[in-house]
């Protein structure tokens, strides 16, 4: 009976081995690790391809700053969303057992938090190149737009955006400009959720 219970305790024992070996806790924290980097850096790429630009608007169009820097904080978010899932996925790896140092996070799951982090990861860094690139190209032409000045630099104010309307009607076509760019901005952000 107890070299029954011996072989058994020893293929159980070989079995935790093989589906819980000691590297599978690395590819835990690389997925930790892939998430709150990479949304970071996608983070970080957006806020300096809509910063540039708010910068850029700013100093021709003071009053439109404040309008436009949506696009910034929207960028800023997707670091967020990144750290968030980090600390979740650390804080479901389990350290060794006390005394024995025996390992219970399995390679499975390992490679299940790493395929999280990098979808998060991946998803973070796309999205902040598409917030940066909107936010880009939206924040000027919004700030272009609200100002009633010529994307071509010319005294002739028909070859700009408002065609020679001084009534102010151009506000209409800013704020079309404007709710566009939201939309975009939004489902851009999704894709990082």
């Amino acid at each position: 009976m107890g070299d029954e219970n011996d072989a058994a305790n020893y293929v159980y024992d070989q079995l935790q081995v093989y589906l819980c070996p000691s590297w599978a806790l690395s590819l835990g924290y690389m997925g930790v690790a892939a998430g709150a980097c990479l949304s970071n850096w996608g983070s970080a790429w957006g806020t300096w391809k809509s910063g540039v630009s708010l910068l850029n608007t700013g100093i021709q169009h003071p009053g439109s700053v404040m309008k436009n820097v949506i696009p910034i904080v929207m960028a800023g978010v997707i670091g967020i969303y990144g750290l968030i899932v980090a600390v979740i996925l650390a804080g479901n790896i389990p350290p060794p057992t006390v005394g024995t140092g025996e390992n219970i996070y399995s390679a499975y799951t390992g490679m299940a938090h790493l395929c999280a982090g990098l979808c998060c990861g991946l998803s973070g860094l796309a999205a902040g190149g598409c917030i940066g690139i909107i936010g880009d190209y939206g924040v000027r032409s919004v700030g272009y737009r609200s100002s009633n000045i010529s994307v071509i630099f010319s005294t002739d104010k028909s070859s700009g955006f408002d065609g020679g309307d001084d009534d102010g009607a151009a506000s209409g076509d800013e704020n079309k400009l404007f709710v566009g760019m939201l939309i975009m901005l939004i489902f851009s952000e999704a894709l990082a959720l």
